[in-house]
């Protein structure tokens, strides 16, 4: 909760292990500021310190794994 408005990182957890990265929303009034980018980061680094590989189904999540192919690339 941002300014009093929610922004969602959604994921499901399969019976592998591995993360499915769904969806990621940011309503209209904190586009632009950065937070689909924090809760990008922090939905990988959760995965990251659980031991989880993800699945980027949301494109947005899966252009920021490649953009950031340096930092995430061995999640995939």
């Amino acid at each position: 909760m941002l300014d009093g408005s929610l922004a969602v990182a959604a994921y499901l957890t399969r019976t592998d292990g591995s993360r499915v990265l769904t969806h990621t929303y940011v309503p209209e009034a904190l586009r632009g500021r950065g937070v689909a980018e924090r809760l990008a980061r922090a939905a990988l680094a959760d995965a990251r310190a659980e031991g989880r590989k993800v699945v980027p189904e949301c494109s947005y999540m899966a252009r920021f794994i490649q953009r950031h192919a340096a930092e995430f690339g061995d999640l995939v």
